[in-house]
């Protein structure tokens, strides 16, 4: 299994750990937590139970079935009810046992007195049980963290931890393509992200382009319907929230601008995005160095493919039903740069988050993230693509991303050393520079000159 290898070493700590423990586990769809799990539990005593749509008294006896045939080797009937489930359970384990139930949202939404049962079990017979490791799984964040982990949930506090699942890295990404460039590696993650599921879509046996062909606008494949299938599976109303990820992808990142768009009303939009935003699909962004309640924040996709799907063949559908999946591809490509801009400021980010967990930097930021507002230095609106800025806020590093086919021209350098100048407060200034063309003679010869760090794609994947 690629990844996840700080994942299992906290669950092995949990099970090993002599008393009884409850974890909660969540993470968006696809995200790879069943496999999580399946790893985790495949040379361990387990119950592991993936719970399925159905009404409660079909899961009750799914449920029943399972436990009995791993505790007594034999199914006689259904339990009468979770709670003697439950302490059938507490009675019958006398060795260290995983109690795993995998898309519990779907248990509790059929039946909501089951967060009440499991509270009384806890509270009087697991957590003394010293046998019993429960996890509790499921791929819906917002109901995980308010109904089974928020104040209100029968079973708050109860949790003796929590993992959220999140996707892959582009470095743990770039290791289902062995055979790409480093180039290539990136633009995958560029139009992919790190869900597992979507990356094994891609065939590193094909080129980026055919890839795109066969496996996203090709009618029928798996990808090129996804993000409409889990926002169908996810949500109520899900015809304005594509309509809101559309005009997010295509540059409308305000929700005034969103409203405009759209014709909905501005509470309404504001109110989508929150949801939004709790399916860690969309995220508000304001300029480094500033407070949420910054009137600048503007709203980004999170999710790289959400993003290129919602860019490309839900704006282009129909164009590209005309035109074909293989041309549809190609003229994509040949505008890949642009769309990797945003990107590649991501990858860079997570490249420089790295290098700071290492203590590779010349201080530890406390603030890291794009930067954009107003330069007085050359009275004009200006932006610096990854600024870190230390606890003191006398330490910045300022960063220059660039995914173009040519190498980086005197103006970029030129650029971010006048962005520097609209921080005076910071003292301790160090420029960096990524491009993946390499160099103009000049900039290479100022970057000696200034003590500027110039980094190419290879440096990150060292």
């Amino acid at each position: 299994m690629i990844g996840r290898g700080n994942e299992l070493e906290m669950l092995n700590s949990l099970y090993e750990s002599n008393k009884f423990e409850y974890l909660v586990m969540y993470g968006r769809r696809r995200v790879g937590k069943t496999t999580l799990l399946q790893e985790f539990a495949k040379d361990k005593n387990a119950v592991f139970f993936p719970a399925q749509e159905k009404n409660d008294v079909l899961n009750l006896q799914d449920f029943s079935k399972m436990v009995q045939l791993k505790l007594d080797g034999t199914f006689i009937a259904s339990f009468d009810g979770w709670r003697a489930a439950f302490e059938y359970i507490d009675k019958k384990v006398t060795e260290r046992t995983l109690i795993i139930i995998d898309e519990f949202p779907f248990i509790a939404e059929e039946n909501p007195t089951i967060k009440s049962i499991l509270q009384h079990v806890i509270d009087h017979f697991w957590k003394n049980n010293k046998n019993i490791f429960l996890i509790l799984c499921g791929s819906s964040v917002s109901f995980m963290e308010s109904d089974i982990m928020g104040n209100k949930s029968p079973l708050h506090n109860r949790q003796t931890s929590s993992l959220e699942v999140l996707p892959f890295d582009y470095y743990e990404s770039s290791l289902f393509y062995p055979k790409y460039s480093y180039e290539q590696k990136l633009i995958a993650y560029g139009i992919l992200g790190g869900v597992p599921r979507y990356l094994e879509a891609f065939d590193d046996g094909l080129s980026i382009e055919e890839n795109i062909a066969k496996n996203i606008i090709k009618k029928g494949a798996y990808l090129n319907e996804e993000p409409l299938n889990l926002l169908r599976a996810e949500l109520r109303d899900p015809n304005v929230y594509n309509s809101i990820l559309g005009a997010i992808a295509n540059g409308r990142n305000k929700v005034l601008e969103i409203s405009d768009y759209l014709h909905e009303e501005r509470n309404k939009v504001s109110k989508y995005l929150l949801v939004l935003q709790t399916m860690r699909l969309v995220e508000k962004k304001v300029p480094c160095g500033e407070g949420e309640g910054s009137r600048k924040g503007i709203y980004k996709l999170t999710d790289n493919f959400f993003r290129f799907w919602f860019r490309y063949e839900f704006t282009n559908n129909v164009y590209y039903e005309m035109l074909g999946a293989d041309a549809a591809s190609k003229e994509i490509m040949e505008g890949i740069s642009d769309y990797m801009g945003d990107a590649f400021e991501g990858i860079c980010t997570e490249y420089f988050v790295k290098k700071a967990k290492k203590g590779r930097l010349p201080f530890v930021p406390f603030m890291i993230g794009k930067w954009w507002g107003n330069n007085l230095h050359i009275k004009a609106q200006d932006d610096v693509d990854i600024l870190m800025i230390d606890k003191t806020g006398k330490k910045g590093i300022f960063v220059e991303c660039k995914f173009t086919n040519s190498p980086m021209p005197h103006k970029e350098y030129e650029d971010l050393k006048n962005a520097m100048l609209a921080f005076p407060d910071i003292k301790e200034k160090y420029m960096y520079f990524i491009s993946k063309a390499g160099y103009e003679a000049s900039v290479i010869r100022h970057a000696e000159e200034d003590g500027a760090l110039l980094l190419g794609l290879g440096e990150l994947f060292e």
